[in-house]
């Protein structure tokens, strides 16, 4: 059975076991008076005669349901006006919830709960039967919903003062009992029939007889209880086998002689009886044997035809996502043709996929049964199949496959280094997807990840050493101040600083990756493996110095993470704007940084220590999550609202000429970095429209008072509104997360920064690339990149199964509960897929950071950076703007590229499921996998299109600004 949360635990519980009894008592009108749980009475409104129930959703909340029930389950016993009495407490769960197994207030929860078991068996009379059991069990965390022993076991506590089972009949050891055992066992108990759709089978030493100590008298009594139990089964049986056709004739007929069979021994066998004949002891157990068998054999044969899967709906899936990989790859690598002839391309698929899908629907709606996924289904093929044909008939779709045919072939026959660059990040890859079919791989994802991303940072190291490239930018520019030097004196001159950078960036990223793995979960199948102490509430530890520690930790993680980007964006000039989006980065992170360590330290609060701030403390840890989530809120529409971050100051040149430009900035900027980085006349094109054409006649004076400006921020115009994105999500998801793994999104922030270095100072080592688009982010990287996704995936504390989910966070800022069911998915839902959103959300800083550094990279090349030529003033990020054709070319090949990737594990995690649905661990493993890769693909794809709608509306604003600079006359 797939892992279930804890409403559908219950409801299957009850539609199992007391569902129908509840249904069949009401109908006969017994007394049935309920306390507890308030999701019974949204399940069975107006069936009891007595309700109490008690707000079940704060799972902090350990007592309210619990006293409650103590409140009127004794005052309701004594009154006998009732047959049943439903007690459902939730204590021991909520306390399992928040505290794990192994807390004081466990034992506090369970000695309650024992003193509560020996008062009712010391009320209850010999006619009352008391059944104590748990829906669930839980793991060592406190957790439940999976599959593991300790969470689909649980306690069944029969008691009765009269004799139920004789002594010498008494069990030798605890039974095993399924829940679908309940159901006919409570029936036969309380008097009332069997439900129709039951498969139990009944738990025969718990019927009685009238003389315990008369053994064929009692085996007589439960082969009648199995008679009864089989007799409901096989009606069962033949009115399903009408309708389902799943089910095997061959057993239905062989199950059917069984029950005629063993019906005929029980008949003959009660006429004897009747007529006073000695019973055969032997006959008897066998009847009993034969009736047992045959319910076992129900239940496996229903569990084996209900566990169907539909080979062509699976098919048709596997098609749709083969379709997808197929159109994002074609995409990245002739993202020009795509470009310059996406309208056709764009028109011909959603047509002719409108127009097969709509066909579908309206025959399906006239002639058969309409079904929206089938209609989803055939628009996705048809749209993708038209994409394709269009793609292939396209005039220059063949010349540039050739082209590009050509150049790889040429670049191998030479032996250059970028060939075998590609083959070994498809290599890895392919191991990547490769690994999602063993189920081995899957539990130890998070050490394979990590191993493959490593790889990459080596490699990339160990590729450019092994063949010079850290000699070649260097050695140019040494060329030009030393022409006398030979070439085998120039061989053993090293750019030592930009080889110091690549293997203090492949040291950061491998040290990120091994500290990472303190933050680890674990799955039921490790067995030696102890979950991370950061994983736990604050709140949950015992130990004070340590949680001390932990909570300093967390506070100076997100004060580290807010103070690099304020640096950042202060070196590079975006702090001096007087824009929405730098009103967020100086105030509002500062104020949301303080509402979350506000709210880490009342949370973390033990409720023995301020018994009388209670109140304040409740109030403080709804307040501050809320304060909080509204300063995101209005943090993500003010830098959409107003993205740029670029201040400029008007300026007017001396009258003895440009000759030496002066540069003035804040006081955060460095002069060095204020003459690579505030770009003086913001870029070429601007300054030759914004300068006013001389008239003729107009003296040389007049010339140099032409009006500049200064621009600061510039050159990071699109990537400093996405970095303020990046720490408001940030920010955000480690609110929603335990406290402890706020280090962990700190070394998120690192990991990635690392990739982005050793990205930037790649590409300006590479004196030429296999493919001549402009701004090509290679596929190395964006690997890179996607796996560092689902690294962090596991090194958040999560895992892809349902009992490692942090449904805590859906309380965060609402212990009290919620009125929908919304707002808390939507919390839990990012929660899960932090990493995701963190990386896809600023995927496009793949494309930006080669041209943020490309500043001290461009240095290398001159003699001194005062000298540089106009020409060659680096620009940035301005270069996108200058080249809009290859800024929106290179834009969709890398989103093409990430979400290919992404794309691609998942197809290879639907193969698996597909492949291996009769394996022994697919519900355990490869269908959690498969689901929450799905998900994880959603989010993924949904972020990415926000990252591109911020660098539109970014694109947009700056547009609108460079018209505000240029004269009216000279437009």
């Amino acid at each position: 059975m797939p892992a279930l949360s804890f409403l559908d635990i219950l409801k299957f519980v009850l539609m199992a076991s007391l569902c129908p009894h509840i249904f069949i008592l009401c109908n006969a009108g017994k007394r049935v008076v309920f306390m507890g749980d308030d999701t019974w009475d949204s399940l069975f409104p107006k069936h009891f005669q007595q309700s109490f129930p008690f707000p079940s959703f704060n799972v902090k909340d350990l007592h309210t349901v619990d006293n409650g029930i103590l409140k009127h389950l004794y005052p309701s016993m004594k009154r006998k006006d009732w047959d049943i009495i439903i007690a459902h407490f939730l204590g021991v769960d909520h306390c399992g919830h928040r505290y794990g197994p192994d807390h004081p207030a466990m034992a506090e929860k369970l000695t309650q709960m024992d003193q509560v078991i020996r008062s009712v068996a010391r009320l209850i009379e010999n006619d009352t039967l008391l059944v104590v059991f748990g829906d669930h069990g839980m793991t060592d965390t406190g957790d439940h919903g999976g599959e593991s022993q300790k969470e689909t076991d649980a306690a069944l506590f029969l008691y009765t003062p009269s004799m139920l089972v004789s002594t010498e009949q008494g069990l030798a050891e605890p039974m095993v009992v399924p829940q679908i055992d309940l159901t006919p066992t409570l029936a036969l108990l309380l008097g009332i029939p069997i439900p129709y759709s039951s498969i139990g089978k009944v738990m025969v030493q718990l019927i009685p007889s009238g003389d315990l100590f008369d053994h064929n008298a009692q085996e007589l009594q439960q082969a009648e209880a199995l008679f009864v139990n089989a007799k409901q089964v096989n009606r069962f049986l033949e009115t399903y086998s009408l309708v389902a056709k799943h089910l095997p004739q061959e057993t239905l007929d062989h199950l059917q002689d069984m029950y005629l069979k063993a019906t005929k021994n029980y008949i003959m066998l009660r006429d004897a009886f009747a007529t006073h004949s000695p019973l055969n002891s032997q006959e008897l157990k066998k009847l009993i044997s034969d009736f047992h068998v045959y319910l076992v054999s129900v239940q496996e044969m229903c569990k084996v035809s209900w566990a169907q899967f539909h080979s062509l709906q699976i098919i048709v899936g596997i098609i749709v996502l083969v379709g997808s990989c197929v159109v994002c790859f074609i995409v990245s690598e002739f993202a020009s043709i795509v470009e310059s002839s996406y309208k056709e391309l764009l028109f011909l698929a959603v047509f002719t996929g409108a127009f097969a899908s709509g066909t579908v629907a309206i025959f399906q709606f006239f002639w058969l049964e309409f079904e929206a996924f089938s209609v989803l289904g055939t628009f996705t093929v048809v749209a993708q199949v038209a994409f394709l044909w269009k793609f292939n008939h396209l005039k220059n779709s063949n010349r540039y496959f050739l082209n590009r045919a050509v150049n790889i072939i040429n670049t191998a026959l030479k032996g250059e280094l970028q060939m075998t660059s590609p083959l070994i990040v498809f290599m890895v890859f392919l191991l990547r997807c490769a690994s999602l079919f063993s189920d081995s791989y899957i539990v130890a994802e998070e050490q394979v990840v990590s191993f493959l991303l490593s790889s990459l940072g080596l490699f990339i190291l160990v590729h450019l050493t092994w063949y010079g490239n850290l000699l070649h930018s260097f050695i140019d520019g040494f060329k030009t101040t030393n022409p006398g030097m030979s070439s085998q004196q120039m061989a053993f001159v090293k750019d030592k600083k930009t080889m110091h950078v690549l293997v203090a960036c492949v040291a950061l990223l491998m040290f990120s990756l091994c500290l990472s793995h303190v933050f680890h979960g674990c799955r039921d199948e490790q067995v030696i493996c102890t979950p991370s102490l950061f994983l736990a509430p604050l709140c949950t530890l015992q130990d004070v110095q340590l949680r001390n520690i932990h909570y300093v930790l967390s506070v100076c993680s997100l004060l580290t993470s807010y103070y690099l980007v304020r640096r950042w964006l202060c070196y590079y000039g975006n702090f001096n704007s007087h824009s929405l989006a730098v009103f967020v980065a100086r105030f509002e992170l500062p104020l949301l940084v303080v509402c979350i360590c506000l709210f880490w330290a009342v949370s973390s609060t033990p409720e023995e220590s301020f018994v009388n701030w209670q109140q304040f403390i409740r109030l403080a840890s709804s307040v501050f999550p809320r304060v909080a989530f509204v300063l995101f809120c209005l943090g993500i529409a003010a830098v959409f609202w107003n993205p740029l971050t670029v201040f400029v100051k008007p300026k007017v040149l001396s009258e003895e000429g440009p000759i030496t430009q002066s540069y003035r900035a804040s006081g955060c900027v460095s002069p060095q970095a204020e003459l690579q980085h505030l770009i003086p006349h913001i870029y070429q094109c601007m300054r030759r429209s914004y300068q006013v054409p001389k008239e003729e006649g107009e003296s040389l004076k007049d010339e140099y008072y032409q009006p500049t400006v200064e621009a600061f921020g510039l050159g990071t115009v699109y990537s400093a509104p996405m970095l303020l994105i990046l720490v408001l999500f940030q920010l955000l998801l480690a609110l929603l997360h335990p406290e402890g793994l706020a280090l962990s999104f700190l070394l998120m922030l690192l990991e990635a920064f690392a990739i982005l270095q050793i990205h930037s100072k790649t590409s300006s080592l590479y004196r030429c690339r296999l493919y001549s688009d402009k701004f090509s982010v290679p596929w190395c990287v964006v690997l890179m990149w996607a796996l560092a996704s689902t690294q962090f995936f596991y090194a958040t504390g999560h895992l892809p199964t349902f009992p490692s989910i942090q449904w805590n966070a859906a309380f965060i800022g609402f212990s009290e509960g919620h009125s929908n069911q919304v707002l808390p998915a939507l919390l839990v839902l990012l929660n899960t897929f932090s990493s995701c959103i963190l990386l896809a959300v600023s995927c496009p800083l793949l494309l930006f950071w080669p041209l943020i550094c490309e500043p001290s990279n461009t240095a290398k090349s001159g003699s001194k950076l005062g000298e540089l030529k106009s020409d060659n003033i680096p620009v940035m990020e301005m270069k996108l703007r200058d080249n809009p054709e290859y800024f929106s070319r290179a834009l969709l090949q890398l989103m093409a590229r990430y979400l290919f990737i992404h794309g691609a594990q998942l197809l290879a995690s639907v193969c698996a499921a597909a492949i291996l649905k009769r394996h022994l661990m697919v519900w355990k493993v490869f269908a959690p996998k498969l689901l929450f890769e799905a998900s994880g693909f959603l989010v993924t794809s949904l972020f990415v299109i926000i990252s591109l709608i911020l660098i539109m509306r970014v694109d947009v604003c700056l547009t609108r600004w460079v018209k505000q600079l240029i004269p009216v006359d000279s437009r």
